[in-house]
């Protein structure tokens, strides 16, 4: 737990099972029942340099709900446990806080493998579960509202972007697990679909912290774009490993510098090259960033970066409060019919961000990040209102049905 958290700490908590259950209500005059919304959020663990950041974006938006009068005149009371970045912790975490805990919504999960860890149990339970992270997209399931950027947003903009301008031949190195393989998936779709060549593949296990093997694959290979779809602190020293090779070559991804900001972390000029296609990250240069930016600091003064997760974490939560004033109740049905009206949209520190009633995921603007030999940031492009179009038009429509599926290009609802 981190300095942060415990001066945010209510006097109630209690430590259980190695896990913080926290309890804040930043509004106390609010005096109707409040509103529980849990938090599974990884605040130790292989993730944690970058999830720490989505509990204090919740914190921050509980905060600000309360001080302007909660949601429909009641307090938001935040309960927050630490998975520890444990699957397992995840899944009994899961079930505490549905059923003893009994919280009105939960906001869960870094990795992929932890939400498809929690999401039987969220079915089985027919609660409602808010998904902030961007993954590898396919989620069809009306018990999920994604709010992450997805594949049809960033490899859509990023991968063609960067055949026009460096190449179109793309070596792919990936996690594997799902978030790598179906990101993969994409890539290899979009690389085609643009009359790339894909000049090579590798799909390495979590946990993996030397890549000579692979960096001598990718040099023999000669590639013109490089993408790297790495998770978890292990897998970022590929990025040291490859400057000190002097491997050069330019790099893309959906995934760093905006959750990882490695930019930050390591010295330059590891992420030299490094573009990404992000809907948020500190650097955004806008007047709804830097209030944001002034406000969050103000909340967690030490915090190192304001990251993509800790906006969207920030975000799910206003979202949340759109659907819940807009239905007039807490209960699933209601919040999901007024998703399904198509209207539930909020001004966020990254522009303008609505849920598609269809597949219950979230349009955004992405931002085209690129990272300069000091570490410097720029953005060269940005794209406004980007939706999360694939899903709704190969067959996933959550307004007549429940699909309770993950999709990938090659398995598509159409043929489910």
């Amino acid at each position: 737990m981190t300095r942060d958290c415990q001066r945010k700490m209510s006097s109630g908590a209690t430590m259980m099972g190695g896990a913080l259950a926290l309890s804040l209500i930043a509004g106390a005059s609010l005096a109707a029942d409040p509103i529980r919304i849990g938090v599974l959020e990884d605040q130790s663990g292989e993730f944690a340099a970058a999830t720490i950041q989505k509990v204090h974006g919740a914190q921050l938006a509980a905060k600000e709900i309360n001080e302007a009068g909660g949601i429909m005149g009641r307090p938001v009371e935040l309960v927050i446990y630490d998975p520890q970045s444990d699957n397992r912790r995840y899944q009994e975490l899961m079930r505490r806080i549905l059923q003893r805990d009994n919280v009105d919504v939960v906001f869960a999960g870094f990795s992929s493998a932890s939400r498809e860890a929690v999401r039987p149990i969220v079915n089985q339970m027919d609660a409602l579960y808010f998904y902030t992270n961007q993954y590898e997209g396919g989620v069809c399931d009306a018990n999920v509202v994604a709010t992450g950027a997805v594949p049809e947003q960033q490899f859509s903009t990023l991968v063609p972007w960067m055949m026009e301008t460096y190449g179109k031949r793309v070596y792919t190195i990936a996690a594997d697990y799902n978030f790598g393989q179906i990101s993969a998936e994409w890539v290899r779709k979009i690389v085609e679909e643009n009359g790339g060549e894909m000049a090579g593949e590798e799909f390495i296990p979590l946990g993996v912290s030397q890549f000579s093997q692979t960096i001598q694959n990718i040099q023999a290979a000669q590639p013109d774009v490089l993408m790297t779809l790495l998770v978890g602190t292990a897998q970022a020293s590929f990025y040291e490993q490859a400057a000190a090779a002097d491997l050069g070559i330019p790099m893309g991804s959906s995934v760093n510098v905006a959750q990882g900001y490695e930019h930050r972390r390591f010295d330059p000029p590891a992420l030299e090259g490094m573009h990404v296609t992000a809907n948020y990250i500190e650097e955004v240069d806008t007047p709804a960033s830097r209030d944001f930016v002034e406000r969050w600091r103000a909340m967690f003064p030490d915090e190192t970066y304001i990251n993509q997760p800790g906006q969207n974490s920030y975000v799910g939560l206003y979202l949340y409060k759109e659907a819940v004033e807009r239905a007039g109740s807490t209960e699933k049905a209601a919040v999901r019919e007024a998703i399904q009206s198509g209207e539930v949209c909020v001004d966020a520190p990254e522009g303008r961000v609505c849920i598609d009633p269809k597949s219950q995921h979230a349009s955004h603007t992405i931002y085209l990040v690129q990272v300069g030999a000091n570490h410097e940031i720029s953005i060269p492009k940005v794209w406004d209102g980007i939706e999360p179009y694939w899903l709704g038009e190969a067959g996933c429509d959550l307004t007549q049905r429940d699909h309770d599926a993950q999709y990938t290009p090659s398995n598509p609802p159409a043929q489910n």
